[in-house]
């Protein structure tokens, strides 16, 4: 019996050396291939376990970094960092473009049909690559609901897919408005899912450092944010042998 493969990948960006995660499915063919984005604490095991995940049905998948290699558990360190990240489109653009290159690159990776997923400022990269006009077959986004500069909208040529918990204080209902207003203008192809009683970073299993307020992890909902994810990307990045 075949099985997923996986290896770690080192690439610069931001001027740093990234350590990306990639998973590979089983057979020898090339495969739709997707990006996923972490939080703004860093790639962690969670990311990596949807890359395999997504290697399991049949997509090329890469888990990509944003720290250089750390994993910013406290709230200090990772706001200094992901900050100034998320105020400059260009040095995000820069995290995602360096990342999508290593997965086109990888030789059972379709270049021509990719997707992009990312979780908070995982999400923001993935979305400023599709208004830098990157040809994705679809983006997803959970609690990134980044809003980009005028008129930049307008080049995202795929379907965009958003979750947010209903009680998340950092992307509240004017920050909902303000993103569903932008991808209306725009003419984008959008959904936008709101998950009762959710915090953010709902989607993220349990961690063993500190978390900020209005942080937290809700099971039952990062179930279905994780179906809907797959449900896009079986609707825009079909695995067809």
């Amino acid at each position: 019996m075949t099985t997923i493969t996986t290896r770690t990948v080192e690439y610069p960006a931001d001027n740093l050396t990234m350590v990306g995660h990639l998973a590979l499915p089983a057979g020898a063919g090339r495969r739709p291939a997707v990006l996923i984005g972490p939080e703004g604490v860093g790639l962690s095991d969670v990311e990596r376990g949807r890359a395999e995940a997504l290697a399991e049905l049949g997509y090329v998948a890469f888990a990509f970094d944003i720290h250089g290699g750390r994993y910013l558990g406290d709230p200090d360190d990772m706001l200094a960092r992901c900050m100034p990240l998320l105020a400059d489109p260009e040095r995000l653009r820069e995290i995602g473009h360096a990342a999508l290159d290593v997965l086109r690159a990888e030789p059972r990776a379709d270049p021509d049909r990719t997707a992009a997923v990312g979780y908070g400022t995982g999400g923001a990269v993935a979305l400023e690559l599709g208004r830098d006009g990157v040809d994705l077959r679809a983006i997803a986004t959970v609690n990134a609901l980044t809003t980009g500069r005028p008129g930049e909208a307008a080049r995202i040529r795929c379907p965009v897919w958003a979750g947010v918990g209903s009680e998340d204080p950092i992307m509240p209902a004017a920050q909902r408005d303000a993103f569903t207003a932008e991808m209306e203008a725009a003419g984008v192809d959008w959904r936008l899912v709101v998950y009762g009683g959710a915090l953010h970073a709902f989607h993220h299993s349990p961690v063993d450092h500190t978390v900020r307020p209005g942080v937290g992890h809700h099971p039952r909902h990062a179930r279905r944010a994780w179906r809907d994810v797959v449900a896009l990307l079986a609707e825009c990045l079909p695995v067809t042998e």
